[in-house]
């Protein structure tokens, strides 16, 4: 008797399921990981006391109009050139120790302006700037 031989079939794996249980895996994992943006780091933060007011930095307050004119503190000045505000932004400074100067600019000032006054601050040797803003509410300032 001759027995036939039956056709070697290539096992199949059903990678199907498999690919099911791992994105099972990976749910569990993204829902049950807690996410901290500091877990490799200790760190202490510092504490304050929110009834002790800030020690304000010595400012010069330098104003720019809609028109382009110059004010600094409360005095218009007639500038024509960043040379002259360099000048001036160095005579203010002299009697201050590290100050910022605080560019309160309206918001139709030409840009030309606020760029004069950044070049006249960073001539005069003071690199701390900062501007003014103010806040909105319900979309008009």
């Amino acid at each position: 008797m001759k027995f036939r031989r039956g056709h070697a079939e290539d096992p199949e794996v059903n990678l199907i399921p498999l690919i099911d249980v791992l994105l099972v895996v990976l749910i569990f994992l993204a829902v049950s990981t807690t996410y901290s943006r500091f877990a490799q780091l200790q760190i202490e933060l510092p504490s304050a006391d929110p009834n002790q007011a800030a020690a304000r930095p010595q400012e010069i307050q330098v104003g720019i109009s809609a028109d382009g004119r110059f004010a600094l503190g409360r005095t218009v000045v007639p500038v024509s050139d960043s040379a002259t505000l360099t000048d001036l932004l160095r005579a203010a400074a002299a009697k201050l120790n590290d100050p910022v100067v605080v560019i309160n600019a309206d918001a139709q000032a030409p840009h030309q302006s606020v760029i004069t006054v950044m070049e006249a601050a960073r001539n005069a040797g003071l690199s701390r700037l900062s501007f003014a803003t103010q806040h909105r509410t319900n979309g008009r300032p």
